[in-house]
């Protein structure tokens, strides 16, 4: 994972050109291990680094810190924490995009942690919300974007639908 002070953030690039703000956001989600995606920092990450669709090389040195922030208090943790690497992989998937090579191990360890921060953050109560994004990652985890992306689409409502119309085919 290359350091938030790294000169390297000089180089790596966002939906708004180069990256050099992507660090002191990234050191905000320490103060706030509870999310609300429309407040800062998490308005500015996604709409920089996972912006309709899109992805950066910014957006695979993120991942990491993210999860390195989940990881210190995944019950505590906002669904943002589960849902930002699992959208990052889901994008970088649809659209064949390559991880810079220096940022790959670290973003990949990232990714398979997930798993085991589900399973850490079991203790806390589940909204529908949570339930999606945790599903999500595991799946995107295990290399499963398309279920993911499903999964993050998933509410009660549209299980039901999804169910009737299988089982009436």
């Amino acid at each position: 994972m290359i350091e938030l002070d790294s000169p390297r953030w000089n180089e790596l690039k966002h939906a708004y050109g180069i990256a050099t703000d992507t660090p002191d956001f990234l050191r905000q989600l320490d103060r706030f291990p509870v999310s609300d995606n429309d407040a800062e920092p998490w308005f500015t990450l996604w709409s920089s680094l996972a912006h309709q669709g899109d992805v950066y090389s910014a957006s695979f040195a993120a991942v990491p810190h993210v999860v390195r922030v989940l990881a210190s208090d995944p019950v505590r943790a906002g669904c943002d924490f589960f849902q930002f690497p699992t959208w990052v992989e889901i994008c970088r998937a649809k659209n064949n995009v390559s991880i810079p090579h220096d940022l790959a191990d670290a973003y990949r360890t990232a990714l398979h942690s997930l798993p085991e921060l589900v399973a850490l953050a079991s203790d806390r109560e589940w909204d529908e919300g949570f339930l999606c994004c945790a599903m999500a990652a595991l799946a995107v985890s295990k290399g499963q974007c398309a279920v993911a992306e499903a999964a993050l689409e998933l509410s009660p409502q549209v299980a039901k639908e999804f169910t009737e119309w299988f089982f009436s085919r």
